[in-house]
């Protein structure tokens, strides 16, 4: 089980961060679930089962970092070449990190706010 049930991150341009995600996730199996408007602003949610990553547009953006679980490296390299192709940067190509531990296989794209997104694979393959 996560530790973490959901999360949420701010974006300056709605509909950008949306074309973004929808095409950057789409690899990994993660889908927009929802989008919906209140009077706080727009939000839209990400998952497999459930939104367990919220996108809103805010008007301040703290930089973060997330990293979504891939089961192969197969979709690490998917997710950073549909990220690039979406208008991500470059921002550590898929390679292995063994600093992290032997089999870490990860891509770091900045989205188009510089939030640090991440896929990694924790198996062999």
């Amino acid at each position: 089980m996560s530790i973490i049930d959901h999360m949420g991150i701010s974006v300056t341009d709605m509909d950008r961060a949306r074309a973004f995600y929808v095409r950057a996730l789409a690899p990994l199996g993660i889908n927009e679930l929802m989008a919906f408007d209140t009077e706080n602003g727009t939000f839209a949610g990400y998952g497999i089962s459930k939104p367990d990553f919220w996108v809103s547009k805010g008007a301040a953006v703290d930089k973060i970092h997330v990293a979504f679980a891939a089961d192969s490296r197969a979709k690490v390299d998917a997710f950073y070449e549909a990220a690039l192709a979406a208008g991500g940067m470059d921002n550590g190509a898929p390679g292995p990190r063994p600093i992290y531990h032997e089999n870490y296989y990860g891509a770091f794209v900045l989205d188009p706010d510089g939030h640090n997104i991440e896929a990694v694979c924790h198996g062999p393959a």
